[in-house]
């Protein structure tokens, strides 16, 4: 299916480009969370006259982020859990303890947001861990897991 991107996807493509994607990922993520439109003429027309509008407000968002990201930057968060003998944890660390720990902080951060490509932490230590507030800005805080007996 060809669509107009209504925003920048990550890996797709940026504001306004027209792309093929798969039907199902059209129909049930992008179109129904705005992030683009069916490619058809009057789509188009539509997206050349509130161009200037998207850009600006994409702008916005970019420069919102980027006043969080300096906020983050270089923040440390620090997250408890019992422990065994090795230094294992009894279960894991998650995004969402992650997200729970940085709204204690004051940040109010999805935990869709939180990347952790190998998945929980589930030792006890410093790790960083990379959020994304919007596609263009990633920012690294550290998660420091301590254990308790």
């Amino acid at each position: 299916m060809q669509i107009i991107l209504m925003e920048k996807v990550v890996n797709l493509g940026g504001l306004g480009d027209v792309v093929k994607v798969k039907d199902g990922y059209a129909r049930n993520f992008l179109i129904p969370q705005g992030k683009a439109k069916r490619a058809t003429e009057a789509n188009r027309k539509i997206f050349e006259e509130k161009r200037v509008e998207l850009e600006r407000a994409h702008a916005e968002a970019v420069a919102a982020a980027q006043t969080q990201a300096e906020k983050l930057a270089g923040l440390m968060v620090q997250i408890t859990r019992k422990t065994g003998v090795d230094g294992r944890l009894f279960g894991s660390v998650s995004a969402h303890d992650i997200a729970e720990a940085l709204a204690a902080q004051g940040f109010q951060i999805e935990k869709s947001a939180i990347r952790l490509p190998e998945g929980p932490l589930k030792a006890v230590g410093d790790t960083p861990v990379q959020i994304a507030l919007h596609a263009d800005v990633v920012v690294t805080v550290t998660v420091a897991v301590l254990g308790e007996h």
